[in-house]
């Protein structure tokens, strides 16, 4: 094995192994009952961070295909999910109906 191994640094190969895909990270930022930005398009297996950024209200965020729902989160709390599945992911704030978002995952 060891020979195997200077053989092949003299020789200049090297083998390294595939490189994974790195997750990344995105944020949405909550400020005057809005989501910013209000869609979102990632790659599969990233992960969005929701920011509360008003000064007094407490949010969540809510998914409507699957009624999955955040705890709420006071100014300058986060809550986050990673996205595994491609697909559009439609979102409000419970306490705040009106305030809409879509995360787009692709692969």
């Amino acid at each position: 094995m060891k020979a195997l191994l200077l053989a092949t640094l003299a020789g200049g190969f090297f083998l390294f192994p595939a490189q994974a895909a790195i997750a990344a990270e995105h944020e949405v930022q909550i400020s005057a009952y809005k989501f910013e930005p209000a869609e979102l398009t990632i790659k599969r297996g990233d992960t969005v961070v929701w920011v509360n950024r008003e000064k007094r209200v407490s949010h969540s965020v809510l998914f409507s295909g699957s009624g999955e729902e955040s705890e709420r989160f006071f100014p300058d709390e986060k809550w986050s999910r990673v996205f595994d599945e491609p697909g559009r992911y439609e979102y409000g704030c419970g306490p705040h109906p009106e305030m809409m978002g879509v995360v787009i995952v692709t692969d």
